[in-house]
């Protein structure tokens, strides 16, 4: 059987930029099965995964993180939305309950110490809840 070639791949995946959560997934789900073909994977196909991986990259890059200006309680605030965290899991991280409360209200400043344990807690950098 001869395989597709690139221009025949980009009509049947019909790559754009990524503008929805729903396109995130129907882009993300392709560029997947690409990627569990390893070796078996065509030139054609890993040009295609190329640009797939390209899109999914700037959808991610515009729509992973809050703008560079939020505040730390902001930061926080959208990841433990995006990680599915709640109030309750940042107690080892501010001790008491009020204290994080007023930390994700941005009433309580984020120490150091803090910030580390954050940066641990959600796998980023601690610069980014300062």
């Amino acid at each position: 059987m001869p395989s597709a070639t690139y221009q025949e791949l980009l009509s049947e995946t019909l790559p754009q930029i990524i503008e929805t959560y729903k396109q995130y997934e129907q882009i993300g789900d392709r560029f997947g099965d690409l990627i569990g073909k390893g070796r078996k994977r065509t030139p054609e196909e890993t040009k295609l995964m190329r640009l797939l991986g390209l899109l999914i990259e700037d959808y991610d890059r515009r729509h992973g993180m809050p703008p560079d200006d939020s505040t730390p309680a902001e930061r926080l605030q959208f990841l433990m939305e995006h990680s599915c965290k709640n109030a309750a899991d940042l107690l080892p991280v501010f001790g008491q309950r009020s204290h994080v409360n007023e930390a994700i209200n941005g009433k309580r400043p984020i120490s150091a110490a803090q910030t580390r344990k954050l940066g641990e807690l959600f796998s980023m950098k601690p610069g980014l809840f300062i």
